[in-house]
């Protein structure tokens, strides 16, 4: 996946413009992530910030909407195109200044689009 891409839902995910995904859980191929803690759809880039819970003592997690295979509305549950690990092991995110810095959202769209595409995936 092109590093651009990183940063816009995949068409037929399930998504919908000015949809509020605060609360969801955030499934990855493994297990569940956590929840959306806060979304940034208004303006590039779109991401999630995700709560780990008490998986990763409480960090969260910045994850590029480009990840997203599948939103299911009903059940509440976004899907991404990652594992646990890998979703650990991603440019660690600390403030919402990050958010803002370019040289760190460099860092997770190269780290994100540089995963392997799972085969089982869903979308």
């Amino acid at each position: 996946m092109s590093t651009d891409r990183i940063w816009s839902y995949a068409p037929g995910i399930g998504h919908k413009e000015g949809q509020t995904l605060t609360g969801y859980t955030v499934e990855a191929s493994d297990g569940t992530i956590g929840h959306v803690d806060r979304q940034a759809d208004d303006t590039p880039p779109r991401h999630l910030i995700v709560d780990t819970g008490a998986w990763v003592f409480g960090r969260s997690l910045l994850i590029p909407v480009g990840m997203v295979t599948r939103i299911a509305e009903r059940t509440r549950v976004i899907t991404v195109r990652c594992t646990r690990a890998e979703a650990k092991a991603a440019p660690r995110f600390g403030t919402d200044r990050e958010t803002l810095d370019p040289e760190y959202l460099s860092a997770v769209g190269g780290y994100y689009a540089s995963l392997p595409h799972e085969s089982g995936a869903a979308g």
